[in-house]
């Protein structure tokens, strides 16, 4: 006699049937394929630092132009978007090669409170993208006292 492990269906909120497994080799599958490596291959690394006066994002974008680069901010939230291209040639006497290299990126960051996202700025340099974010001038804690009248 054969025993079999019954395993209840989870649905989702659709009504869909969602099968964890079913999902698990899927994913695997996705990974390895060519179109996923394609997109997936460029993930711009980001350091984030917070100074006395700022805080600090760099993100390093070897071989991107300032042009493929766009920076918004909305509702607090900082989105970093761009896309890479890169076509590599090698041509000599007996062969003739060219590889490609291209995805789109994209980083949100949630900025705290109490920063001045007016005068955000950013620039370039040796392919590292700095965007300096200033914190709003928050006057300190004081005690005052109040006359009655």
């Amino acid at each position: 006699m054969l025993v079999t492990r019954y395993r209840k269906p989870i649905y989702t909120d659709n009504g869909r049937k969602f099968d964890l497994m079913s999902e698990f080799f899927n994913a695997i599958e996705a990974q390895n394929s060519e179109e996923h490596r394609e997109m997936a291959d460029f993930i711009p690394a980001v350091n984030t630092r917070e100074g006395k006066e700022a805080y600090h994002i760099e993100l390093d974008l070897p071989g991107i132009n300032k042009e493929d680069v766009e920076i918004n901010v909305d509702k607090n939230i900082l989105t970093i978007k761009g896309k890479r291209e890169i076509k590599h040639e090698e041509e000599k006497n007996d062969y003739y090669r060219i590889e490609s290299a291209y995805g789109t990126f994209t980083r949100s960051f949630t900025l705290p409170e109490k920063v001045d996202t007016e005068n955000i700025r950013a620039a370039s340099e040796d392919g590292v993208v700095e965007i300096i974010i200033p914190k709003l001038k928050v006057e300190k804690d004081t005690t005052k006292k109040i006359e009655i009248e």
